[in-house]
């Protein structure tokens, strides 16, 4: 884990705020990446609103990287000018969406609550499994 402030509120712009966790990923690590985000952001001055929308963002992330992704995932938060960045990545393959064996009411929603409260969301496959982003406008 790695917190990191930088020097620009001393030159009379809102300090930018990056920290980097990486975990397994295994659904008993998803409580963990939660209640780091949730620290964190109480320790950034992250209003209670956007906090909690924050914090659901990334349980419903490290949720879907610990049932797919294989080995390790990583949680990033970089807060920077009123934007909270939350980009979550894990080593697993590209998800079959379109999977017979699961019942379409089961899984699912986690995607659609995330897309929700972000104002905007990514997923790119790339070589090492997946990674997605998304972004939250945060009140002063």
């Amino acid at each position: 884990m790695t917190d990191s402030p930088s020097s620009s509120s001393l030159l009379g712009r809102p300090c930018r705020h990056e920290a980097l966790l990486t975990l397994p990923a295994q659904e008993a690590h998803v409580s963990a990446a939660r209640h780091f985000a949730a620290d964190l952001l109480e320790t950034w001055s992250v209003p209670v609103s956007e906090r909690e929308s924050a914090v659901l963002i990334v349980d419903e992330l490290a949720a879907n990287a610990a049932q797919y992704g294989r080995e390790r995932m990583t949680l990033l938060l970089v807060l920077d000018d009123g934007t909270l960045h939350i980009v979550v990545t894990d080593s697993g393959m590209e998800v079959d969406r379109h999977r017979a064996d699961i019942a379409p009411d089961e899984h699912g929603r986690g995607t659609g609550i995330v897309r929700y409260l972000a104002q905007s969301t990514e997923v790119h496959q790339t070589r090492g499994g997946r990674e997605v982003r998304a972004c939250l406008r945060c009140s002063p």
